[in-house]
């Protein structure tokens, strides 16, 4: 069994890193897991796990989980409380820790086979990427779309997806608009979502055959460049509200596309 005592061991140091920046992620091509359940759900999805952490606490309550990700893992080690109160996100860590390497990358040749798809462009909230994420698993959407945004790899998206960044596959651009050209030319429908009531509404366009909807910026929306190559459908409101949280505009969308069916 190997051990880690110190809270100053520099493979604790360097998951301390992988959680706290992106560009030390990208740096290392390596991201960061913690919780029972991610890090099993990364063993079960075959994410390349290069180390992981459990403390004496986790091997006791859950030995079963501790031996599967072993086994799974190119290197375990049992750390104490003080590696893992260094180690640690959340204020109630349960004593799962992952460091992954990062998932195999999505082409342009994904998208072009066509399917249901939702893109994000610019969306800064690490929970309504994980949201997003989660609701497309749950609804069968083919991949994710990102443009620049929160990097799918922080920890908290990581969280609020429960696994789904895992498994979805995601296809990240940084130029979108040219990407939903090249959608169109090859029969696709390509929808950008707007609070503007003037829009046709998403309850009244056709979404069969193969589709893309884009979700803008929590603030700004989705940007004219980008607008410029889409339809624009916005989602019915009653009462004073101006517009929708992205994940919930995401929902509804992926909601509308996925009822049409093919």
């Amino acid at each position: 069994m190997n051990v880690i005592e110190s809270a100053s061991n520099e493979k604790i140091k360097n998951a301390v890193r992988l959680c706290s920046s992106s560009k030390a992620r990208k740096e290392k091509n390596e991201f960061f897991l913690e919780g029972l359940r991610l890090c099993r759900d990364a063993a079960l999805s075959g994410v390349s796990i290069r180390t992981f952490f459990y403390t004496r606490s986790a091997l006791e309550k859950h030995g079963a989980d501790v031996a599967f990700i072993s086994e799974r893992a190119e290197s375990s080690f049992l750390i104490s409380t003080a590696a893992e109160q260094k180690i640690a996100d959340t204020q109630t860590p349960h004593g799962f820790f992952c460091v992954c390497a990062f998932l195999e990358e999505k082409g342009e040749e994904l998208l072009l086979s066509g399917g249901k798809f939702i893109a994000l462009e610019n969306v800064q909230d690490p929970g309504n990427l994980g949201a997003v994420s989660r609701t497309a698993e749950a609804l069968g959407i083919t991949a994710l779309i990102a443009e620049n945004g929160c990097d799918i790899y922080n920890v908290k998206a990581q969280r609020a997806a429960m696994g789904s960044l895992l498994r979805l596959p995601v296809i990240r651009t940084d130029n979108l608009s040219l990407l939903l050209q090249r959608c169109k030319e090859n029969g696709f429908k390509v929808y950008s979502t707007t609070p503007d009531r003037r829009a046709e509404s998403i309850t009244s366009v056709d979404m069969s055959g193969n589709v893309v909807a884009v979700i803008g910026n929590e603030g700004h929306g989705v940007s004219e460049k980008t607008a410029s190559v889409c339809k624009k459908i916005t989602i019915p409101m009653n009462g004073r509200a101006e517009s929708l949280n992205a994940s919930a505009a995401a929902a509804l969308t992926m909601w509308e596309i996925v009822r049409s069916g093919v």
